[in-house]
């Protein structure tokens, strides 16, 4: 008889998966209201489902897998038609576990319309009518930026639509933001003209147009025409400083993209630079929950970002191996033949790639800490034993310096993500110089949970402690005297990552890999960290009262009161006589002998 309804389903799951034929097609995956929750291809449909319910997974995996109520295929004649068919299935219906770019911003572009007397402005709608496209830009400060010069330099119509003819110019005219070739004040050749170099400003071209405005300028000069001269000489100077702004830059003239992924749990985040005339012009970031490998994300990732609207460039180099047959027939079904794809290994391209892998690793952070790590916290429970899911844990851990400035931390960690606002610290007072982390421990725990109980705070579901069995017992004692028996608590060991638990002789361990285990280094490495801080501090400031207090007059009360009120050893030392005497309230005689001491510490350095 079957366990539960869990083994049923995933019983039945593979069952149906070593139903699939050993051909090349697409697998549907789709959650108990019948959405599409995943698209995948495969060489071999059945051995890769099955695979999916076979061995150890990772947690990208088990998440999908609880998710899945029933499995569909379409076979098709070869592994590229499964690659066009997964990719067309994935537009049309987003599935959630899928690379999805509607996760990515929609940034602005300027656009140059295919009119007579073309218009240019910002949009981030893509009209295919003969328009240009410059962008994307997701810094939308480069837009303002280029636009702002563009109006300023080359003043072009701002009325939208086809142009229609006036009788008198409008306002923008009048103000020098307009050439009004409605009433006929410019020519076509001429607004052609001013047309082209906006393109070179928009594509990177600079050198060329500085060069163009330049000879304008000393012909200018030449012929005396000083207010002209100086209006060029002004937007010289407009195109340097926007040239300038940007901040990465090489003398590559090719269009480069630098394409990158990187996973943190189940998130995976993608990131592009693009690099066009030398100059890095743009960022973008993606981010998704997926449970494929790196280079099937980047493949699958590479497949929707370009498009008949968005072509890649010259050169695409990749963070990550990819099926680069797959991908070139596909680019070559699109026309796309002279886009060439590289994994650099070492030199400037393997540089901007690392920056690029930055980029998507400290998102795909930041998304993994934004949300709830609920399937980690799934398997700790497991593991662990214990009854609710700990979505509240805190962490203590001790630290000293030879038996001096003893102090306890306590780390707070909600949905696997630190809880900075609950961290508390303990200064521990029944040792009296001895070492004994045991007591300690005892100490710590018992003002915290005293606490907890006497204000009714919210209790922790689990507790950690830096430590093993001793540290662990001492935490038991507490708990147990107060009557918190129902708190989960265990001890984590730095060596070998071993775990403690309570009424077993033995250790537990886990796989490296283990997310479950993260959790819990996680919050032994925070509480390690904060406890170190905080004795750190402590010894700072030791180190700065003892100097004080070996100036006859001044105890240790008078010491820490001085550094107060100075805000340091600094500002104490270039106080005045007056101020130590009238603000500190200091006896003249202790006042002499501070500035005494700061003066011949002055001198001493002097020398």
């Amino acid at each position: 008889m079957k366990e539960n309804g869990e083994d049923e389903r995933l019983i039945d799951l593979k069952e149906r998966a070593a139903e699939f034929p050993h051909s090349p097609g697409v697998y549907i995956m789709r959650d108990s209201f019948s959405r599409v929750i995943y698209v995948g291809k495969a060489v071999d449909l059945r051995k890769r489902v099955s695979s999916y319910f076979i061995g150890v997974k990772d947690i990208k995996t088990r998440f999908l897998v609880q998710r899945i109520s029933s499995l569909e295929f379409i076979v098709t004649a070869n592994e590229y038609e499964a690659l066009v068919l997964e990719n067309n299935l994935i537009k049309q219906w987003t599935p959630r576990y899928n690379v999805n770019l509607k996760d990515g911003k929609s940034y602005p572009v300027i656009r140059i319309t295919a009119d007579e007397f073309p218009r240019v402005f910002r949009t981030r709608r893509i009209v295919r009518d003969g328009s240009e496209y410059f962008g994307p830009y997701p810094d939308t400060r480069s837009v303002d930026r280029y636009l702002e010069l563009i109006e300023r330099l080359f003043p072009l119509r701002k009325c939208k639509g086809k142009l229609k003819k006036r009788d008198t110019p409008c306002l923008y005219y009048h103000i020098g933001r307009c050439k009004a070739p409605c009433v006929g004040k410019i020519s076509r050749e001429d607004y052609a003209k001013e047309v082209d170099r906006v393109r070179k400003l928009l594509s990177g071209a600079t050198e060329e147009l500085i060069a163009e405005l330049k000879g304008e300028m000393e012909q200018a000069a030449a012929e005396l025409k000083f207010e002209k001269a100086a209006s060029l000489r002004d937007s010289i100077a407009a195109v340097v400083s926007v040239e300038e702004g940007q901040q990465v830059q090489d003398f590559q003239e090719e269009a480069r993209d630098y394409l990158a992924v990187a996973t943190a749990g189940r998130f995976a985040s993608f990131a592009v630079l693009q690099m066009r005339g030398g100059k890095l012009v743009g960022r973008e970031l993606y981010g998704n929950v997926s449970p494929q490998d790196e280079g099937e994300l980047l493949l699958d990732f590479l497949l929707q970002y370009y498009t008949l609207d968005h072509r890649p460039p010259e050169m695409l180099y990749l963070s990550h191996q990819v099926n680069t047959a797959l991908l070139g027939e596909f680019f070559a079904a699109q026309g796309w033949v002279e886009t060439a794809v590289e994994v650099p290994a070492e030199g400037r391209h393997r540089s901007i790639v690392r920056m690029a892998e930055e980029n998507a690793s400290m998102d795909a952070l930041k998304r993994q800490k934004a949300t709830a790590n609920l399937p980690a916290l799934e398997e700790l429970r497991i593991v662990l034993g214990l009854t609710v899911l700990p979505r509240r844990i805190e962490g203590f851990d001790i630290a000293h310096l030879a038996g001096k400035h003893t102090v306890a931390s306590l780390v707070s960690f909600y949905n696997g993500n630190p809880d900075k606002r609950n961290y508390r610290s303990f200064n521990i007072r029944s040792l009296k110089g001895e070492i004994d982390d045991f007591q300690a421990m005892r100490e710590a725990l018992a003002r915290r949970y005293t606490r907890v109980l006497n204000e009714g705070l919210p209790r922790p579901d689990l507790v950690v402690i830096d430590g093993g069995k001793g540290q662990l017992n001492a935490a038991l004692e507490i708990l147990t005297g107060l009557g918190l028996d129902e708190i989960g608590v265990i001890g984590l060991a730095k060596k070998n990552e071993e775990i403690f638990l309570p009424d077993r002789s033995d250790p537990v361990s886990l796989p490296e890999t283990a997310e479950a285990l993260k959790v819990l280094q996680a919050v032994r490495d925070e509480s390690h960290r904060f406890a170190t801080s905080l004795s750190r501090r402590q010894r700072t400031s030791d180190i700065r009262l003892g100097r004080l207090t070996g100036i006859p007059g001044i105890g240790e009360r008078r010491a820490a009161a001085l550094i107060k009120e100075f805000g340091g050893i600094d500002g104490l030392a270039s106080a005045s006589y007056d101020e130590l005497r009238d603000k500190a309230r200091l006896p003249e005689a202790v006042a002499e002998r501070v500035i005494a001491e700061f003066s011949a510490k002055k001198q001493d350095k002097g020398d």
